[in-house]
């Protein structure tokens, strides 16, 4: 039987999701947690690999299990979150049909970036403390110009194993809330490193170091050497996958 087990996550201490050797991923932690709760060897599959120190407050993975849970999902639920650790939080357990890929079957993603103005020791790791003043309008112009763009090369992590750099971004704006910037970004699919590269570039343009104009043309160029340097990780958050509405049992 297939499961979507729903979950949130501090990122901070983990070095990314994806497992690795000699290294504590968010991947390992669940997957240790679940075997032992299950008392076999368990793997899962997640949406999206979060690199190290991003967070998440809806990352969806897929596990099959041959016990039918469904009758006592809150009860599961309930011991999966005393298997894991307290910064990886399960929210929701459903059972899927059994085809059902947590990273092929996903419609969309969206993520969010909050860029702090000044420093607060409560949200150390969460955001990214930027005291610099900032042109969020020509920020939100510049934003603005990737609705109308679809291969995006220059924002992706050099030598990636990707077929292609296409990808369908529909939303992308700049939101200032007083404390807080936050950048709102969704899409279809993501580049490795996309998001955090195309916030470092857009910090550019908000100094001034570089003009809308030029931001086109780094779109253009498909170079990312041309682009900006990639953000911090701690402002960086997944906060919701998308599926298609008849994936559920």
């Amino acid at each position: 039987m297939r499961y979507f087990l729903d979950i949130a996550y501090n990122g901070a201490r983990y070095h990314g999701w994806q497992l690795q050797n000699n290294a504590h991923t968010l991947q390992a932690e669940v997957e240790d947690g679940l075997s032992k709760l299950f008392r076999q060897p368990m793997r899962i599959t997640g949406s999206g690999r979060t690199d190290t120190g991003v967070h998440a407050r809806q990352q969806l993975v897929h596990f099959d299990v041959d016990l039918e849970l469904e009758q006592e999902l809150e009860a599961w639920l309930y011991k999966i979150n005393a298997v894991l650790p307290p910064d990886i939080w399960a929210k929701s357990l459903r059972p899927v049909k059994p085809e059902v890929h947590a990273r092929y079957s996903a419609l969309s993603r969206r993520y969010e970036y909050y860029i702090c103005r000044h420093k607060d020791p409560f949200r150390q790791k969460q955001v990214y403390y930027f005291h610099r003043p900032l042109d969020v309008g020509k920020m939100n112009e510049a934003a603005a110009l990737m609705l109308q763009w679809e291969d995006f090369e220059c924002f992706s992590k050099i030598h990636t194993n990707v077929k292609h750099f296409r990808c369908q971004v529909w939303e992308a704006r700049w939101v200032d809330t007083g404390d807080d910037l936050v950048f709102y970004v969704a899409a279809n699919r993501f580049l490795r490193n996309m998001v955090r590269a195309i916030v470092g570039t857009l910090l550019q343009v908000g100094q001034g170091r570089m003009t809308v104009q030029e931001f086109q043309e780094v779109l253009e160029s498909r170079d990312r050497s041309k682009a900006g340097r990639s953000a911090p990780a701690d402002g960086l958050f997944l906060v919701e996958v998308k599926y298609p509405d008849d994936i559920y049992l």
